[in-house]
């Protein structure tokens, strides 16, 4: 099943296609897109509102409980107003990197999370890693997607599952460390993995692609993306862990081929300890754009501060788009005067809608 349409009176976004449209000139380098977020005051579509499920005690059914994540994710989208260029998304993922539990990481979920666990003990033995469509975890994300959107009737985007890939995907396969030593003992067993991970990950995104899929042949990903075809946030969190030499021979190689087979691409750039290899990074031609992560965002940092502006400019002079998270209100236009609106992405959260609307109103002037 695939949106054929939106509703427009039913859609929870008064300007859809302009919003669209931004976000296109973005991906170009051309524009800006505002993406502003608040709790929605109430109003007439409340009729649809319900209060939010209660999540189940079964932590399968938490995570991949169709009837569960449908209603989470109605509650999510008719509950958030949606300012400036963001569309009402559902969440359609689970795991940090859902591709490594469809390729048989062992699972264990957690109330606030799901954690994968690595089943490769014997490299040797491991010839070819296979993707198996009759995999459990694959086909109850499959049917958690289909339900969550039959139940969106065209009122909201639901989103991808959080692939990942390359590295990162192999590492949740094999373990970290194990991983580590790999790529300096059996560096030519670590690329062919990494090769087959690529075509398993085609395979998975046009899976899902179909399903939630929109009429403009685009969709939503992770990081709250979307772009007029295939779009995804590619990433190697695991590069904290090694220099230029090992990016540019086991990352840039199946990374580039998988930004070509996208038709927009966004690398999620994971904390200081990654930025050794941004220079490779931005020499990979078919990549469109970059979003950065500071380390300490969960404990107080923000996208918004000064002390980034240095490196978005970097970003942006060397012909990629950047995307700020987690920017608060006041710093929203600060970032805009410093760093310009062409290529740039905010992601802020207000702590009101009159606040969003405030500062829509704001960032309109730099368009």
């Amino acid at each position: 099943m695939r949106f054929n349409s939106f509703d427009p009176d039913m859609l929870l976004k008064d300007d859809l296609q302009g919003a669209r449209r931004n976000h296109e000139k973005w991906w170009a380098g051309e524009g800006l897109v505002f993406w502003v977020t608040a709790p929605r005051d109430p109003g007439p579509r409340d009729a649809g509102l319900r209060r939010e499920p209660a999540p189940p005690a079964d932590l399968e059914e938490r995570w991949y409980g169709p009837e569960y994540r449908a209603a989470l994710g109605e509650y999510t989208a008719l509950s958030t107003y949606w300012g400036g260029d963001a569309f009402p998304i559902a969440s359609g993922w689970s795991a940090a990197g859902d591709l490594g539990v469809f390729l048989g990481s062992r699972v264990e979920l957690e109330p606030q999370t799901v954690w994968m666990h690595p089943t490769i003990e014997d490299p040797d033995a491991v010839s070819r890693i296979r993707l198996d469509t009759q995999n459990r975890w694959l086909k109850r994300h499959h049917e958690m997607a289909k339900t969550m959107v039959e139940r969106s009737e065209g009122r909201y985007y639901v989103g991808m599952p959080d692939l990942a890939e390359n590295i990162d995907v192999l590492a949740s396969l094999r373990g970290t460390a194990p991983l580590l030593m790999d790529m300096i003992d059996r560096p030519e067993w670590v690329e062919g993995r990494l090769r087959e991970i690529n075509e398993a990950y085609y395979e998975v995104f046009d899976l899902f692609y179909d399903l939630v899929g929109d009429q403009a042949g685009g969709n939503a990903f992770v990081f709250y993306l979307w772009g007029p075809g295939r779009t995804a946030k590619v990433q190697c969190d695991a590069c904290s862990m090694f220099g230029p030499d090992f990016f540019r021979r086991f990352v840039v190689p199946t990374l580039t081929e998988q930004c070509e087979w996208l038709d927009f691409s966004m690398f999620h750039l994971d904390g200081e300890s990654c930025l050794p290899n941004l220079e490779p990074l931005l020499e990979i031609e078919p990549l469109h754009a970059i979003e950065w992560t500071p380390s300490k965002l969960s404990v107080g940092e923000s996208g918004g501060m000064p002390k980034w502006y240095d490196l978005y400019r970097r970003i942006l002079a060397a012909g990629k788009s950047v995307q700020a998270i987690g920017v608060r209100p006041d710093e929203v236009i600060p970032l805009l005067d410093a760093c310009g609106s062409k290529g740039l992405y905010i992601m802020c959260r207000a702590e009101s809608e009159a606040q969003a609307r405030e500062l829509e109103e704001r960032v309109d002037r730099y368009r």
